[in-house]
This record gives structure tokens, sequence and C-alpha cells, in this order.
């Protein structure tokens, strides 16, 4: 029996067993419910910077509004229902809306046109220590997730029990058969820049907005998902280690491992010292549909924080590639939205190219004991990067800042400017640069 097989018969066997008892108190089960979602609006600005003459700089730009409603039934006798309902919608754009040298791609859906959809719809049960979820939701684990960069996330189609019985631990099992991509993705087209991003190796441009299966939308052909298993111990607030592992059927075997360690300084209380590590290997199985994958990756990250400051210093590392590997031989494949790594920048994710040493440092105020609830943060990503990585040909940084502020005057409501300034993002072969700066300015209000 395979495992669509028998997940499907344990979906149905708790449908099966507790519709009986959600029937005779359907009412209450509704009443006792809870509505909740988000209202976004989101502006970016690009200014592409090209130093081969044949190319022309440009300015791009984009405005949406849209989000979330959602709503979730009280549970009787530990099961429940869920659905919420995701929206983009653009305003102020320029037209042609697909000339993208005039209007970023990465706030609404194919061809720049406004789209909605259920994004989730689902059953959970909930015995004891253990949860079952089954149906469309949102999911964020390392090397598979959400990541809500612009105006929707990801979303997926999943079968995922999780149990807490173990003292400060969480064992999870899971069964991921669609992947409905976000607006961020849109960002990328194909080929290996976008596959190490997080989205497709053929199209991430257009298959935003639609639950497809897994193997369709990372390399055009079906396959029967992504099959997880994980487990994560957290000790107080001083340890915590993860280990996941992502069967990818017939694409590849994606081990995730992290551990988390704090400290107290032997110098002084005012400093809170923490470091943290990261591991992933990948290689093929089955049919190999992604090519021949063998890669590793690790980083390092050291925290420091003094009172309301953390300074952070961040390093990982690739494996490089020869001249007769494809790019991908070496590189960290993620096609459905995962991305852990310590060394990425808010745009540039070169860390997952074959053969990259990557640095990070940031700097992060908290000014609320200054009386203004507002965090900032400042950062420079640094890539060196080898030879026959299938992107560039030389290094690349990235340097940026975002401001989060909290107004009290508004409850609920979160104002975000982010800018990020790529230097070098691609050099071709004739050694031409592309550059940008990027400006984004996000409110959201949650209820």
């Amino acid at each position: 029996m395979n495992k669509k097989l028998i997940l499907s018969t344990v979906t149905i066997g708790l449908l099966g067993s507790l519709n009986v008892n959600a029937a005779e108190d359907l009412n209450g089960m509704f009443a006792q419910g809870k509505a909740s979602g988000q209202i976004r609006e989101f502006s970016i600005s690009r200014t592409m910077d090209y130093s081969n003459p044949a190319l022309n700089d440009y300015t791009r730009s984009a405005n949406a509004v849209g989000g979330y409603l959602k709503y979730e039934t009280a549970d009787y006798k530990g099961l429940s229902f869920g659905a919420a309902f995701y929206t983009t919608n653009g305003f102020l754009n320029d037209s042609p809306k697909t000339d993208y040298t005039q209007v970023d791609p990465t706030l609404l859906g194919k061809n720049n046109e406004n789209y909605s959809m259920l994004g989730e719809a689902f059953i959970q049960y909930k015995a004891a220590n253990t949860t079952f979820k089954a149906g469309r939701q949102k999911l964020d684990t390392p090397m598979l997730g959400s990541d809500d960069a612009r105006m929707l996330p990801n979303l997926f189609e999943a079968y995922v029990l999780t149990n807490k019985d173990i003292a400060n631990t969480t064992l999870t099992a899971a069964h991921v058969t669609k992947f409905a991509q976000g607006t961020f993705g849109r960002a990328y087209t194909s080929g290996i820049l976008s596959e190490t991003a997080g989205y497709s190796a053929h199209d991430s441009r257009n298959q935003v907005g639609e639950f497809t299966n897994m193997g369709t939308y990372a390399v055009n052909k079906s396959t029967d998902g992504v099959s997880i298993l994980s487990a994560t111990y957290a000790m107080d607030k001083t340890l915590k280690v993860q280990l996941w592992d992502y069967y990818a059927h017939d694409i590849m075997n994606t081990v995730y491992g992290q551990a988390d360690f704090a400290w107290k300084c032997l110098v002084t209380d005012m400093v809170k010292p923490s470091l943290s590590v990261q591991m992933i290997k990948e290689d093929k199985i089955g049919d190999d549909l992604m090519g021949k994958i063998d890669s590793f990756y690790w980083a390092a990250k050291f925290d420091a924080k003094i009172q309301n400051f953390t300074a952070s210093i961040a390093y990982s590392q690739t494996g490089e590639n020869s001249s007769t590997d494809t790019a991908a031989q070496n590189a960290i494949i993620s096609p459905w939205g995962g991305m852990p790594a310590f060394t990425q920048g808010m745009v540039t994710r070169h860390m997952f190219l074959a053969g990259t040493d990557a640095m990070k440092i940031s700097g992060t105020y908290d000014f609320k004991e200054l009386g203004a609830d507002v965090v900032a943060t400042v950062y420079y990503a640094k890539f060196d990067m080898a030879n026959y990585n299938g992107y560039t040909y030389n290094d690349a940084s990235e340097s940026g800042f975002d401001i989060i502020y909290n107004p009290s005057i508004v409850k609920n409501l979160q104002l975000r400017l982010r800018a990020n300034y790529a230097n070098d993002f691609n050099v071709n072969a004739a050694g031409a640069t592309t550059s940008w700066d990027e400006y984004r300015f996000i409110a959201n209000y949650n209820f």
C-alpha cells in the first residue's frame, strides 16, 4: 500500500468516526468559531543598473492591496475545520501591466493580473498531545515554507501529523501533495537561480496562485509529492536541536539539521551570546528528475545581545562544481519556498549556488525603552562565487535596512520600510554587471 493510499485511508477513517459526533453539535462548532485575517498594502520600487551599454537602466514599481480572511470553527471533541480566502489587487500600476520594466511582477498573479483563491481548507483533529491536519494549509518548515516576502505566501495541500508526548520534543510526519506558489516566486523565471532561491526549475513566473502537483511545479513532471519526518527538541531557552528529512519522490532526498545554543557570558551579564549551526545534505533519488544532485551546505551564526541591541555574524559554504558538473550538482535545491539560510540577503540568495562562500553581518536595535515601538535592522552580505555555479561569473554583495513600526494610535497596525542594494547580483562572461536599488513599504493590519 503506497503512502498516498495510507494517508487517504487515515483521513477517511477519521472523518467516518467523527462526523456523527460533529453533526450532533454542528451549530455550536460554528457559533463559537473565530474569524481572523490581515489587510496588507504593499508598494515596491526597483531601479536597475546595467554596466552593459546595450541595456538601458530602468525603474519598475508596483502597488497592491489584499490579504486574507480566515475562519476556524471551535473544536468538538478535538475536531475542527478551517478555511481562508486570499486575494491581491493592483492599483496605480503602469500600463501595459506585462511590461516588467515598468511593473514589478512580485505583487500580482500571472500577467500581473489580480487574483483570489481559497488558499486554506482543512480539517483538524486533536487528541491529547497529537494533532492531525489535512487539506490546504500554510506550512513553515526549513526546506518547505510560505516565504511570505511579498503580497501572498506559498500554500500547500498536505497531511500533517504532530505529536508532543515526549517532554520538550515535537515529532512530525507529513506528506505534501500540492504547492500553490505565492507572489514572490514571480521574481524568478526558471533555471538554477530559481530552483536554489526557493522556486521552480522550469517556470516560476506563470505558476502563481494554483495548487499544482509538487513535481509538476518543480520539474514539470508529476510525482508522488514530498514525505517529511522531523524531530525537534527544545530545552528552556538554552538549547534547541532539530532534524528534518524531506523525501521528494523521484527528485531528491534532503536532510536538514540545526542546533541553537545560548549561554551566560562569563565576563558580564549585560551580554547574552548564542551560537547556531545548520547543515543541508541533498542526494538524487529515483528518476533523478532534477539531475545528479550530491550537495552539502553548512553554516554558523553568532549573536550577541546587549540590552536592546543585537549584533550577528554568519558564514556559510557549499561545495564547488567541476567543469563537467551540471549547475545543480553541488547546489542546494529548494523548489518549494524553503529558505532557512543564515546568510541570505533580503533578495540575494546566492549562498545556495555551488561553490559559494557567504558572509553576513547585521545589527538590530529595539527602541521600545526609548518610547517608540520601533525595531530597526541594518545588514551587509557578501557572496564569494566559484566557477561553474551556473549563474554568475563574479562575486556579489547586498546591503540594506529593515524598519518595523507598530503605532500605538492604531492597535494591530504594523508599518514597515525595507530597502536592499544589490551590487553585481549578476556578472556575465564579458564582465557586464547587473545591480539595483530597491525600496518597499508594507502596511499590515491584523484582526
